[in-house]
């Protein structure tokens, strides 16, 4: 089984190591696009056997999310008849199956399942993570975020379109469509990993949005205020539980690719 995995990313020193540590047991291939890192990020890039890098450009110069909507659309094509899975992921979004995501794509493989979205969670700690965690393993805490809910794993070979939404909140694939019968693969989103991260983390994102973006209120949420992103922090820290347990995969109420169970959450 091969696997290609696409991703953007921009001054990401601190993450790869916990990018790198989930996927490598699976990938193949990675395919990054930079967006003009100035940290290490290059450096690390260039340092992983199986990375190659390639600079993002953006095909919409006034906006990012559109720019990586058309790129997230197309890139992945090139996978057709080299790979049997493809992963579309940004570098804090860490997919997670209960049997192990490589059995798990190989079964779904034999089963002739070509697309599986992911149910999503917010993850959140009190302080950034020390070096060597595997962050699906020691940060299992989150809460439901039901608007990330994405099609972040498809085989290339049966998928013709993705037609992503902005942000890859959702998808309307086209070409032979098969869903697992049942939602297992989960997707933990770490950026909540301490006060001091997370603004850090969303200053530097604001900054990479175009007046597109800021007109369309996309990524609004880099600019909220301090006390805004702090009462939100204390909120899930306060609601957030062990996301691996079977129960949670139950709370999910906006699955895109099953719209009978949404309308009727």
């Amino acid at each position: 089984m091969r696997v290609d995995l696409y991703t953007i990313l921009w001054n990401e020193e601190e993450m790869l190591p916990f990018f790198f540590r989930h996927y490598d047991p699976i990938v193949d291939r990675y395919v990054v696009y930079d967006d003009g890192s100035t940290d290490r990020t290059l450096e690390m890039l260039a340092a992983h056997p199986r990375v190659e890098v390639r600079r993002f450009v953006r095909t919409d110069p006034e906006s990012y999310i559109l720019s990586a909507q058309m790129l997230h659309d197309n890139v992945w094509k090139e996978s057709r008849d080299r790979a049997d899975w493809v992963i579309i992921t940004a570098v804090d979004e860490h997919l997670h199956h209960p049997a192990e995501l490589g059995r798990y794509l190989r079964v779904a493989g034999d089963y002739g399942i070509t697309a599986v979205p992911a149910l999503a969670f917010q993850m959140v700690a009190d302080g950034f993570p020390c070096a060597d965690e595997h962050l699906a393993t020691t940060r299992r805490r989150g809460v439901v975020l039901d608007h990330y809910n994405k099609l972040s794993v498809f085989n290339p070979n049966a998928v013709t379109e993705t037609r992503y939404a902005v942000g890859r909140h959702s998808a309307a694939p086209e070409g032979e469509i098969r869903y697992p019968r049942d939602d297992r693969l989960l997707l933990f989103h770490y950026k909540y990993l301490g006060m001091d991260y997370l603004l850090g983390r969303y200053a530097l994102l604001s900054r990479g949005l175009g007046p597109r973006d800021k007109a369309n209120r996309w990524g609004f949420h880099y600019d909220l205020p301090r006390g805004e992103l702090e009462a939100e922090f204390d909120r899930l820290r306060a609601t957030a539980f062990d996301v691996t347990g079977k129960a949670s995969r139950r709370l999910s109420r906006h699955k895109w690719w099953r719209p009978e169970e949404t309308a009727g959450g």
